[in-house]
């Protein structure tokens, strides 16, 4: 077991230590990398290498948490075979597959994407990359909204793309609409179901029945996209 400390600020500047602490759990076969600070509750996670990410009250015991990993083996296992699928390659040659269209990774000078080729600097490609998915979902996920929005009566504020890990789109009480730059990494199908999600939400900003059914009359197969979404999960925690 390993032990090492660290220290962040906080959102008005102040740092924030956080003690992390390394072990391996035989039962769930897997690394454990737990980090103490002070928190409420625990929470539990897998990251995008298959490593479980604990993140715990401060002084709670290790017993407590080895329980508590080994009771959601189950789910850790589901998490672990999601990451094992849903892999990002971004060296020159190898291909990604974004809104269902195939691209090939090449060295540039710049960011950009042309003729199925999507050219990044030889450094900091993740970032390269991340501004890449950013101006294209701005383009694919905008789209869609404008579409759909003249098609079925709606209105909205306005289109931005965020970074958020925890939710693939959300429509704020204004009217403005958002979406993940993860996004990108869907199909098509779910895409779309994601822009009438939201666009829903300026109409019922709530998940009420009324809320479902006004989903329902532009996407009657919804069930089955959001199940098949939530196999996606691991890709919320690329880049």
């Amino acid at each position: 077991m390993s032990r090492k400390r660290e220290r962040t600020a906080g959102q008005k500047g102040e740092p924030i230590e956080k003690t992390v602490q390394t072990w391996y759990n035989a039962e769930v076969r897997s690394d454990v990398r737990v980090v103490f600070a002070s928190r409420k509750s625990l929470t539990i996670g897998v990251d995008r290498d298959g490593v479980v990410v604990v993140r715990a009250p401060r002084g709670t015991d290790r017993v407590h948490i080895d329980r508590e990993i080994v009771r959601h083996r189950r789910w850790i296992g589901r998490r672990k075979r999601e990451s094992a699928r849903f892999s990002l390659d971004l060296s020159d040659g190898a291909s990604v597959t974004l809104f269902e269209r195939q691209y090939t990774i090449a060295c540039g000078t710049r960011a950009y994407r042309k003729d199925g080729v999507i050219y990044l600097p030889a450094e900091h490609r993740e970032q390269s990359f991340v501004s890449v998915l950013k101006r294209l979902a701005r383009e694919v996920m905008g789209g869609l909204a404008k579409t759909l929005a003249e098609q079925y009566g709606f209105s909205y504020a306005g289109i931005y793309i965020t970074s958020a890990r925890g939710r693939w789109g959300s429509c704020s009480s204004s009217g403005n609409l958002s979406f993940s730059f993860r996004t990108a990494f869907l199909t098509m199908r779910e895409a779309r179901y994601v822009a009438a999600h939201e666009l829903c939400h300026t109409r019922h900003m709530d998940h009420s029945p009324a809320f479902w059914d006004e989903v329902g009359k532009i996407v009657p197969e919804y069930p089955l996209i959001r199940k098949g979404m939530r196999a996606k999960g691991a890709v919320m925690k690329w880049l």
